[in-house]
């Protein structure tokens, strides 16, 4: 059975769909309106190696602020959905990406536990029309709804565009380490049992 998920999240502001295969190739279908998000999503897929489709319409007549969450929520629950149990996987991983002057670093454990360490103090200002402070309400949406810890930072850099992009190339390259499977693993990587 493949490691696999489909979410749909619909609210009065948005209407989210999300496939994930989390053995792909890096496949990507990404349409969020938001034309900057659906760039930083591609990179998730092609750099993670996941197969991922994503369709969100929202109210962004309004603000971008609704559609970005409620994509970082469906994706956290269709990577949560597409782990399942756990057993087998590597659990932590780390990845340092940089991108020109960018220097960024994601950290993260499947733990069950969801938490979020956002350091990017550098990251104020737009990249087009999308406000770069909501790249931390996505890493929120995306860490509590598949319930891992998740530090991420910016430890260098001035160009926005290649500090947010270092941060989903750390994210997809942590992800995919942190949800492989290694075959020494027999079980859940805790010695609780459970995660």
């Amino acid at each position: 059975m493949g490691r696999t998920a489909k979410v749909c999240r619909q609210t009065s502001e948005t209407d989210v769909a999300v496939e994930l295969n989390l053995d792909g190739v890096g496949r990507h279908t990404i349409q969020t309106q938001i034309p900057f998000l659906d760039h930083m999503l591609a990179q998730l897929a092609t750099h993670g190696l996941f197969d991922l489709s994503v369709e969100a319409r929202g109210d962004l007549q309004i603000d971008l602020h609704h559609t970005v969450e409620d994509v970082g929520i469906a994706l956290g629950e269709a990577f949560a959905q597409a782990v399942g149990d756990k057993r087998g996987i590597r659990r932590f991983a780390s990845a340092l990406v940089p991108l020109d002057e960018a220097l960024a670093r994601v950290v993260v454990d499947i733990s069950g536990r969801p938490y979020l360490v956002y350091q990017a103090p550098q990251l104020h200002g737009e990249i087009g029309s999308f406000d770069v402070t909501l790249v931390k309400e996505f890493m929120r949406a995306l860490a509590m709804n598949m319930k891992v810890n998740l530090h991420v930072e910016v430890l260098q850099g001035e160009n926005l565009h290649h500090c947010v992009e270092a941060i989903f190339k750390a994210l997809a390259k942590s992800l995919d380490q942190a949800t492989s499977l290694d075959a020494r693993i027999a079980d859940v990587p805790s010695t609780k049992g459970s995660l």
